[in-house]
């Protein structure tokens, strides 16, 4: 048997056309919104870390300061202390104007845990220190540091859940006049 060769018939077929290459950013739109929104979720996780350290600014700079004041310093020290802290992060027409009882009130007020409360405890001690021309003994100074460093520990910054300065305005006036 022999083989013959009839010529193929030619076929009226057009070119083959390739495709366009894919792109590098060939990506589906679920994929874009997907990617936007961790930009989002990341964007808002660093928002709040700033506004964190931001906010523990304040109560990091008083336990530096307050760290000198362990051996060599005075309660006017601490108690001066205690109030600019405290003015970092409440109102000034809330806390500048206590003095006395209703000053150690709002201090011992802004504990989360009733366990840490001392401030009214030792109002005799905290006035003789600051108001007596006798100086307070070293124990009695070291128990005043141990207070205001866990106040400044504890207290500060303070949990959204209380209010802001502690004492209503007519409880600063029910307590200056007891006084």
């Amino acid at each position: 048997m022999s083989v013959q060769s009839t010529p193929t018939a030619t076929l009226p077929l057009a070119d083959i056309v390739l495709p366009p290459p894919p792109s590098q950013w060939a990506l589906a739109w679920g994929w874009w919104v997907l990617a936007i929104i961790f930009l989002i979720a990341i964007a808002v996780a660093l928002r709040g870390i700033h506004r964190y350290f931001q906010h523990r600014k304040a109560q990091k700079s008083a336990l530096a300061v307050l760290a000198t004041y362990r051996h060599n310093g005075s309660l006017s020290d601490l108690n001066t202390l205690l109030r600019q802290a405290a003015l970092s992060y409440f109102p000034r027409q809330h806390v500048a104007s206590l003095t006395g009882h209703t000053w150690l009130l709002f201090l011992d007020q802004q504990f989360t845990k009733p366990s840490l409360i001392g401030f009214v405890e030792n109002e005799a001690v905290w006035q003789r220190g600051l108001f007596s021309e006798t100086s307070l003994t070293s124990e009695e100074y070291q128990q005043c540091y141990r207070l205001a460093e866990t106040w400044l520990t504890h207290a500060l910054p303070p949990s959204q859940n209380k209010p802001k300065a502690g004492l209503s305005s007519t409880e600063i006036k029910t307590e200056n006049n007891r006084v």
